[in-house]
């Protein structure tokens, strides 16, 4: 793909969204709380999001969009519960931004931007290096260029410190002698050319499949970019890489990057290589119109987020922590239907299992905990003998009205208890759910 991204006036068209927001070509749209997108572009997402539909497996179905209509609007597209960029042919970048409150009220774009990125990075599903917010401008850029902007500063400097050469074999018919005669190529090739040789030898060469890797990304990322100085800086560096080839067989250069100790300085900016180049985090997309998609699941995002968060938070010699835990099945004859909770904390007095569910809750009735959530809790409680059972859920501002901790006993020793996190916060964010662990863990309540 040669061509860049691009409308009719030469430059993209950018829409932001948040989790659960929706789309419609119908300007009456926008007093009702939707956005508007031109005909021709809700037409493509449309096109885009029918085509994905399912295209997971048919267990677990794709439906990071949804397709529905009203009256006097028409069709509208809703945002579900993938979050990230998707970026069309035409030029239009739609941002998709994760539905995040602060303790007053919903988070702007810009905290919502910076929240979400940090806790990617926590999760390791984009490449773990610290940089200032300022210079990643998140006030007025997408999510797509400010990860493109993550790029060019680690290629930026690795470009400064000098890019690694290696000995590679080369083979070819030269005008000179060098190495190894390929004889059997050589009487091929050259029977009537007595001036030339087929020979291999080593070359040291900056031309490895590292660098090739990297300036192969840098062209996607010149085709993809919105953002006029991340253009500039992109044109810049591949002045460094004039010398090297693309990377023509993606599958080979990855099977060769060296993973040795001098080639330490690689490995953050290979991440981003290998993030941008297959195009998406999680989940495989396709579709003619579709320029690039890089999206993630925000069940996922949140679930080894906070993961992560307790394994570093709560650090105890006697205490256990384990992540997806594949212990238990829900039936021993036949063994079937695996039970997955996503942390379960053991200690000397007790294990404690916790599930994080990316879910909005309410103050109606049990809070809009589903059915399904509580059956889950109580077969984890039942299986692992579990002291205390956690549902973890994101936090939101009317969830200040409930004063009092929300817990249910079976009466047949499964206690449940569901707890709330303001993402806002960090990694203070479960620093009381972590010393509460810790204390029942070691019998200490």
């Amino acid at each position: 793909m040669n061509m860049r991204l691009s409308n009719k006036n030469g430059k993209c068209t950018k829409v932001t969204m948040k989790e659960y927001g929706s789309l419609c070509k119908n300007a009456d749209g926008i007093s009702l709380g939707y956005q508007c997108l031109a005909e021709s572009t809700f037409d493509r997402l449309e096109q885009f999001v029918l085509e994905n539909r399912g295209a997971k497996d048919a267990s677990e179905p794709l439906e990071f969009m949804t397709l529905s209509s009203r009256r006097g609007i028409g069709k509208i597209i809703s945002a579900k519960n993938h979050v990230g960029v998707i970026a069309m042919k035409d030029g239009t970048q739609i941002e998709i931004l994760p539905k995040l409150y602060s303790r007053d009220e919903e988070s702007s774009d810009t905290q919502t931007k910076s929240i979400f990125i940090q806790m990617l990075r926590s999760i390791k599903d984009i490449p773990n290096k610290q940089f200032n917010p300022t210079s990643l401008q998140a006030e007025k850029n997408h999510l797509l260029d400010i990860f493109i902007r993550m790029f060019i500063e680690e290629t930026i400097t690795l470009v400064k410190r000098g890019l690694k050469s290696d000995y590679r074999e080369h083979r070819d018919n030269e005008y000179f002698f060098k190495g190894k005669l390929q004889v059997a190529q050589h009487i091929k090739n050259n029977a009537a050319h007595k001036e030339r040789f087929y020979i291999e030898y080593d070359e040291y060469s900056v031309n490895r499949p590292e660098n090739r890797l990297i300036k192969t990304t840098i062209e996607l990322l010149m085709r993809i970019s919105g953002s006029t100085d991340n253009l500039k800086d992109l044109y810049s560096l591949m002045a460094a890489f004039d010398n090297i080839e693309r990377s023509v067989h993606l599958e080979k250069d990855w099977a060769n990057i060296s993973t040795d100790r001098a080639m330490k300085e690689y490995q953050t900016i290979l991440e981003w290589c290998r993030l941008f180049m297959s195009g998406q985090s999680f989940t495989p997309f396709k579709g003619e119109i579709l320029a690039y998609a890089l999206l993630f699941p925000m069940e996922k995002v949140f679930e080894r987020y906070v993961a992560g968060l307790i394994q570093k938070v709560l650090v105890h010699p006697h205490v256990q922590i384990k992540t997806q835990d594949r212990t238990f099945r829900l039936f021993h004859n036949p063994a079937r239907f695996q039970l997955k909770p996503d942390i379960v904390v053991q200690g000397p007095s007790g294990v404690v299992v916790l599930d994080t569910k990316w879910k909005l809750l309410s103050t109606a009735s049990d809070y809009g905990i589903s059915h399904s959530d509580m059956y889950q809790a109580y077969a984890y409680g039942k299986k692992y003998g579990a002291t205390k059972v956690y549902l973890l859920y994101p936090w939101t501002p009317h969830l200040s009205m409930i004063k009092q901790p929300i817990g249910y006993d079976s009466g047949d020793d499964v206690e449940v208890r569901v707890a709330f996190l303001d993402l806002s916060l960090g990694k203070a964010c479960v620093d009381a759910l972590s010393v509460e662990l810790l204390n029942t863990a070691l019998g200490n309540d």
